[in-house]
């Protein structure tokens, strides 16, 4: 059996949008805001540019535990219940979410990239920034 891993956040997102008027899924969304990493995470920003999108690996920090009743679930905007793992739900086993933004602007020194088209709640917990090719 493998062994379990913890992983701590590397940053924040941030954009100040009260809850109810984020969207639901990075595919229908424009919201702007900012990732902002922690200083000792701030060389990582280096080649990252304007216009290019990145793949943001966060934690649903706010989920209930995960238990097995939730291996299936019906989304609030579907008619019928999936498999958890055919959905994008935040109650999962690992309750990490991935979604993809646009870069709108880099301040590697002050650790922040301003991106568009977020769907987190602002203060949540970002655990991996990843390319979407190179």
């Amino acid at each position: 059996m493998m062994k379990s891993h913890v992983c701590k956040p590397i940053g924040e997102v941030r954009h100040g949008c009260p809850r109810e008027e984020v969207p639901r899924h990075w595919t229908v969304s424009s919201l702007p805001g900012e990732l902002v990493l922690f200083p000792e995470y701030r060389k990582g920003l280096r080649d990252i540019r304007v216009g290019e999108r990145i793949i943001v690996l966060f934690l649903f920090h706010e989920s209930p535990p995960f238990e097995p009743s939730m291996l299936v679930q019906r989304p609030p905007h579907k008619k019928r219940e999936y498999g958890v793992f055919s959905i994008c739900s935040p109650r999962r086993p690992n309750p990490i979410g991935m979604s993809v933004v646009e870069v709108q602007e880099v301040q590697p020194e002050e650790g922040r990239i301003g991106v568009r088209g977020l769907d987190m709640f602002d203060s949540t917990p970002i655990i991996d920034l990843k390319p979407m090719w190179r």
